[in-house]
């Protein structure tokens, strides 16, 4: 199991910076590699809401479907794989100051024999990349939003 931690302050109030994350249509352009996040269910945040998930690492796509089962409003989204590619997230939110400590965990697991070796090169670089422009980019797009 591979797993990717990464913690940031947001200048923008955590309420601001949850809704940003919280909102199904804004993953793909804030999570890097991310090219689809649909919803699975007419539930589309919360406890129990389910999403079909599309990310290209380069030379592989990987598809998964996960759901949320740990959800406190401006507080913590956790979305665990209940299907295909098996990645967890887990997005925490707390009062900074005026801005927001965001923190992102990134759990995988590969699959065994040559396919999770390759996979494994791949995927671990790729993580961290993808978190630190994650960061970025919530940053970016909710200071934007104002």
């Amino acid at each position: 199991m591979g797993v990717v931690r990464h913690q940031v302050v947001v200048d923008a109030p955590r309420a601001r910076v949850f809704e940003y994350v919280d909102g199904y249509q804004n993953v793909p352009e804030y999570l890097m590699g991310v090219t689809g996040f649909e919803p699975r269910t007419s539930q589309t945040q919360g406890l129990g809401s389910v999403f079909e998930v599309t990310v290209d690492v380069g030379p592989k796509k990987l598809k998964s479907v996960v759901r949320c089962t740990e959800y406190i409003e401006n507080e913590l989204i956790e979305l665990k794989a209940i299907e295909g590619f098996q990645a967890d997230t887990t997005w925490r939110f707390a009062e900074a100051g005026s801005g927001t400590d965001l923190q992102v965990e990134f759990n995988y697991t590969l699959p065994g024999g040559i396919a999770g070796r390759v996979l494994g090169g791949i995927i671990g670089p790729f993580a961290a990349q993808a978190i630190r422009h994650t960061e970025a980019t919530i940053a970016k797009k909710v200071v934007a939003r104002g």
